[in-house]
C-alpha cells in the first residue's frame, strides 16, 4: 500500500467510532478489493480508521526527536508525501505500525462489544493456575489480525520487490501484537483480597508495540532484489544483502533502499528538513543539537511558562496549587 488508503485516518468522518455510517465509495484511495472488504465489513471500518490513526500517532511519538519525525500532510491522499515512495526503513516502520494499529483497534472494539460481528476469543485458553480461573473476555487478536491482513495487504499483490517488502513488514507489525499478549487478572475476595483471580488474555498498551517496533526499525535488515522467471512471468524477491548476518525473521523489518538524511527540505524525497526544530542541548543522541541540526548550529531563546506549583493536599480530599512562572531555554536548529 502506498499509504493513500491510510488517508481515511485523517478524514473527519472516519475518526470516531460509531458516530455515523461509513460510505465506502467516499473513502479515497481504496482499490477494488479494499472496497469490497469495506462493504462486507462496514461495521468495523471506523475501527480500521481508528487503528491507522493510533499507528500514525505512535509513529510521531517514536520519531519525535529524529530528523524525520513522521510528519503528515493533511491536504494529500498520500499523507506522508513522497517519503514512503522509496523502500526505506521509514517505509518499513510506517507499514508495520499502521498494520499493527488496525489489528489492535479492531481487536479492542471486538472485546468491548463496539461491533457485533466479533467478540471474545473463546479458543485461546490454558490450564487454570493455582488460585485463579479463566474468565473475562480474552481479546481475539486473530480476528483483528485477519482484518488488518485483508485490508492492509489488499494492494500488495504484485510480483515485485516492493509488494514483498510491504507484506513482510505489515505482518511483522501484526505478529508483534500476538507476541506481546499477556495474562490479565482481576482479584475477587472479601475486602479486596485476592483469594480468587479471574484471568484472560489481553493486548498490551500500544506504546509497548511502538517501543518494540522502534527497536526493530533500528535493527532492520537491508535486503537486495532478485529477479527470476516463473510461469506467470518475472517475479522479484528479496534476500539479505549481507550473508554473514542472521537472516530476518517474521518479526524483523526489512528494506532495500537507503534513506535520505532529512537535513534539508527536499520536495522530491518529502524531507521537510530540521530548521526550527527543537533540539536537546545536553543530549549526545540524534535528538541533540549537534546531530538533529546536521552541524548547522542552533539558536536559543527564553520562554516564560505558567505552571502549577506549591501544591498542598487538604484532608479530605482536594489539592490546591499556586501558579508560578518559570523561565526555560528553548534551543532550535538553524
Amino acid at each position: 500500500c502506498k499509504m493513500k488508503c491510510w488517508s481515511l485516518a485523517v478524514g473527519h468522518q472516519y475518526t470516531s467510532l460509531g458516530t455515523q455510517p461509513i460510505l465506502c465509495s467516499s473513502i479515497p484511495g481504496l482499490v477494488p478489493k479494499q472496497l469490497r472488504f469495506c462493504r462486507n465489513y462496514v461495521e468495523i471500518m471506523p475501527s480500521v480508521a481508528e487503528g491507522v490513526k493510533i499507528g500514525i500517532q505512535e509513529c510521531q511519538h517514536q520519531f519525535r526527536g529524529r530528523r524525520w519525525n513522521c510528519t503528515t500532510i493533511n491536504d494529500s491522499l498520500a499523507i506522508f508525501g513522497p517519503v514512503l515512495d522509496k523502500a526505506t526503513r521509514e517505509s518499513a516502520f510506517v507499514h508495520a505500525i499502521a498494520s499493527a494499529g488496525v489489528a489492535f483497534a479492531v481487536t479492542r472494539a471486538c472485546s468491548e462489544g463496539s461491533v457485533t460481528i466479533c467478540g471474545c476469543d473463546t479458543r485461546r485458553k490454558g490450564p487454570p493456575g493455582e488460585g485463579w480461573k479463566w474468565g473475562g473476555c480474552s481479546e481475539d487478536v486473530e480476528f483483528g489480525s485477519m482484518v488488518s491482513r485483508e485490508f492492509a495487504d489488499a494492494r500488495e499483490n504484485r510480483p515485485d520487490a516492493r509488494s514483498a517488502m510491504n507484506r513482510h513488514n505489515n505482518e511483522a507489525g501484526r505478529v508483534s501484537i500476538t507476541d506481546h499478549m499477556y495474562l490479565k487478572c482481576k482479584c475477587h475476595g472479601l475486602s479486596g483480597s485476592c483469594e480468587v483471580k479471574t484471568c484472560w488474555w489481553s493486548q498490551p498498551d500500544f506504546r509497548v508495540i511502538g517501543d518494540y517496533m522502534k527497536d526493530k526499525y533500528d535493527s532492520a535488515s537491508e535486503m537486495v532484489v532478485e529477479k527470476h522467471r516463473e510461469s506467470r512471468g518475472w517475479v522479484e524477491t528479496l534476500r539479505p544483502k549481507y550473508t554473514f548476518f542472521k537472516p530476518p525473521t517474521e518479526t524483523d523489518l526489512v528494506y532495500y533502499e537507503s534513506s535520505p538524511n532529512f537535513c534539508e527540505p527536499n520536495p522530491e524525497t518529502g524531507s521537510f528538513g530540521t530548521r526550527d526544530r527543537i533540539c536537546n542541548l545536553t543530549s549526545h543522541g540524534i535528538d541533540g543539537c549537534d546531530l538533529l541540526c546536521c552541524g548547522r548550529g542552533h539558536n536559543t531563546r527564553t520562554e516564560n511558562r505558567k505552571e502549577k506549583c506549591h501544591c498542598i493536599f487538604h484532608w479530605c480530599c482536594y489539592v490546591s496549587c499556586q501558579e508560578c512562572t518559570r523561565v526555560y531555554d528553548v534551543h532550535t536548529c538553524k
